[in-house]
């Protein structure tokens, strides 16, 4: 049987095992916290963010669960700069238009600062001046950046994001580096 795993992937770490990088510097990357041999990540997740990465040795369930025709639901948490507005959750709702296309409607919604948080190092930039809010946004495609920049393209940037769901499964009750197996038959 396939095996499926659910890493809480930290910040700053590269969503591989190995890192082809500058020579010379040395970058976290999941070998720091998955020892399974034989497992590759099932899609991406960037450097500069958090959350759920998919590991799987099924190649199969690996295209499945990464194909874009598939249309398999992430949800994100996004902390943005800026007290997010009715309007900008509007947009998003219907679909922006990036430079490589419009994407397709995301479900958003304004919600609390997350009690789930972990502490983030580096921490995220806060400015006095400016209050930041949190959004959840699930979205059914992976362009590349593509949250970061339909906040940004809304008018808030985003600061902090957490892939939190794909499809059925997701980061509860896994600490931040912390990972676990899944079941793989819960994808239909």
């Amino acid at each position: 049987m396939a095996r499926l795993i659910a890493l809480n992937k930290p910040f700053d770490v590269l969503s591989q095992f190995t890192d082809k990088g500058t020579e010379g510097t040395k970058r976290a990357t999941l070998s720091d916290f998955v020892k399974v041999p034989a497992v590759y990540p099932a899609g991406r997740l960037d450097r500069d963010s958090e959350g759920l990465l998919l590991l799987t040795d099924d190649g199969q369930l690996q295209a499945k669960i990464s194909n874009p025709k598939n249309k398999m639901a992430k949800t994100y948490l996004a902390q943005v700069e800026g007290e997010i507005s009715d309007e900008a959750i509007d947009h998003l709702r219907r679909g922006v238009e990036l430079k490589d296309g419009l994407t397709r409607p995301a479900k958003a919604r304004r919600v609390a600062e997350p009690k789930m948080l972990w502490e983030r190092t580096p921490p995220v930039r806060y400015r006095k001046s400016v209050p930041d809010s949190w959004l959840e946004l699930t979205i059914s495609e992976g362009k590349n950046r593509q949250v970061r920049r339909m906040t940004a393209h809304v008018g808030f940037p985003t600061l902090r994001l957490i892939r939190v769901a794909i499809g059925p499964w997701t980061i509860a009750g896994l600490k931040n580096g912390e990972w676990r197996d899944l079941d793989p038959t819960d994808f239909k």
